[in-house]
Formats: structure tokens, sequence, C-alpha cells
């Protein structure tokens, strides 16, 4: 195991090359089988419902754009949590018209 001062001595400034930023990750996208899921999960909420969506073939940033958009669509709250958006209540009536408007194959999954 290494000395923790070690751990903690990177190099943040060079005098040859300035700035040492870090390396950029690629951006990740979500896979998909070519369709868009909804479906309602209870479950870890104490009984409040969320409408999952899942399976938006899109990046991360993208993904959070899709979300905002859905969020007020529904006029209701929500997070994304990669590659998954979760918004609060029953909202698959209302985001499936959207979906299908905006091109995406939508199914039902679950109860």
């Amino acid at each position: 195991m290494s000395d923790w001062k070690d751990q903690l001595s990177q190099l943040v400034y060079s005098t040859d090359q300035g700035k040492i930023a870090p390396e950029a990750e690629p951006e990740k996208i979500a896979e998909s089988d070519g369709f868009v899921r909804l479906r309602r999960e209870t479950k870890g909420r104490k009984g409040k419902g969320v409408t999952i969506v899942s399976g938006i073939p899109v990046s991360e940033t993208d993904l959070k754009a899709i979300a905002k958009k859905l969020k007020q669509l529904c006029s209701v709250g929500g997070s994304v949590k990669f590659p998954n958006i979760e918004l609060q209540g029953d909202q698959r009536d209302t985001i499936e018209p959207w979906l299908i408007q905006h091109g995406y194959r939508v199914k039902r999954s679950g109860g």
C-alpha cells in the first residue's frame, strides 16, 4: 500500500504544459432494444408510485433534457438515474403520446 502523501501528491501544474486537465471520459449512451419501456414502480418508496422511463438510446446530457421536458409536460418532479428517468406518480398516460409523437416505439411493462 502506498503512503497517503503519495496518493495526495498529483501533478496539478507544470511550467512546460500549463494546467494538467484530467482526461475526459467518453460520453455514455444508453443501450436499447428499440423500445422505450414505461413502468410504474412503488418498491422502496414507502408506497409512493413513480413512473420509470427506460430504454431511450441517447447520451446522458440528452436524457436530462428529455427528462426536463417530460417533467414540465406532467407538472411533476423527478430525476435522472442513468439510463432511467423517474417521474413522480403514475404518468404513463401522459408520457406515452409525447414519446410516440417524437418517434419512439413505446411498450408498457409491469402492472
